[in-house]
């Protein structure tokens, strides 16, 4: 395959999926806790063919492949919200929450109480502490910085905090809950929580606005390019193939 068209043509499967990435991180700049996710790009490497060493880790061509997307797990702001059971998270922790498929993990703090009492997130998954899912009596309720709700001076539950090894790939389920490798869970040391207010997203609508216009950019040149190349290639078969 021409050196150019599969530059461009790979440039433009990468950004294509790049554009995906960028249009749901502007759609959930505004959801609790959201984090970003960003492309990355890597060398295409060869690899072994049977027993021979072809070149394993040898770069096959300079152009790249888009690599898929990581989450950029770096803290929102913290937003004020008076409701005493919007809870964020100061610090590298999640909260564990559970959902049919299993434990999943999220920043997002806006909870809520179901009609039975039973802490839950807003798509009504049950939030789990030190001893399962939470049930809150009626009353005021009050959390202590380290995750414990109190209703009229009575221990509630402890909300299960959890951090994760440096270098651990949080895969996104949904908007904002999270899968790890199993084994990565543990204990969060460093965090502490915030009643009565919320993380928000890591991206701001405006950054996110020009990263996508940038994108649809840069897939726009990379379509041209493709044309030029088409182009080319029907007016070379033109006027070489009468020859053979």
């Amino acid at each position: 395959m021409n050196s150019g068209y599969y530059a461009a043509f790979s440039g433009l499967l990468a950004r294509t999926h790049a554009l995906d990435l960028a249009a749901n991180n502007l759609a959930n700049a505004n959801t609790a806790g959201y984090k970003a996710q960003r492309g990355f790009y890597q060398s295409l490497l060869a690899s072994t063919n049977g027993n021979a060493l072809t070149g394993l880790n040898r770069a096959i061509n300079n152009f790249g492949v888009l690599g898929g997307g990581v989450v950029d797990a770096r803290p929102g702001n913290m937003e004020p919200t008076g409701n005493p059971l919007d809870v964020a998270i100061e610090g590298s922790a999640f909260l564990a929450v559970q959902t049919p498929a299993g434990v999943r993990y999220t920043r997002n703090g806006s909870l809520q109480l179901s009609t039975t009492g039973q802490l839950q997130t807003s798509e009504g998954y049950p939030v789990l502490g030190d001893q399962g899912p939470i049930t809150i009596p009626s009353g005021q309720v009050s959390l202590s910085t380290d995750g414990t709700f109190s209703v009229k001076g009575a221990i509630a539950g402890k909300l299960r905090l959890v951090e994760f090894a440096p270098g651990t790939e949080l895969v996104p389920e949904g908007n904002s809950l999270f899968t790890v490798p199993a084994g990565a869970e543990r204990p969060a040391t460093d965090s502490q929580v915030r009643q009565g207010a919320l993380e928000s997203s890591n991206i701001s609508p405006v950054t996110g606005a020009v990263n996508l216009i940038i994108l649809q950019r840069h897939a726009e040149m990379l379509q041209r390019a493709l044309s030029i190349f088409h182009t080319e290639f029907n007016r070379t078969a033109a006027e070489e193939l009468p020859r053979v």
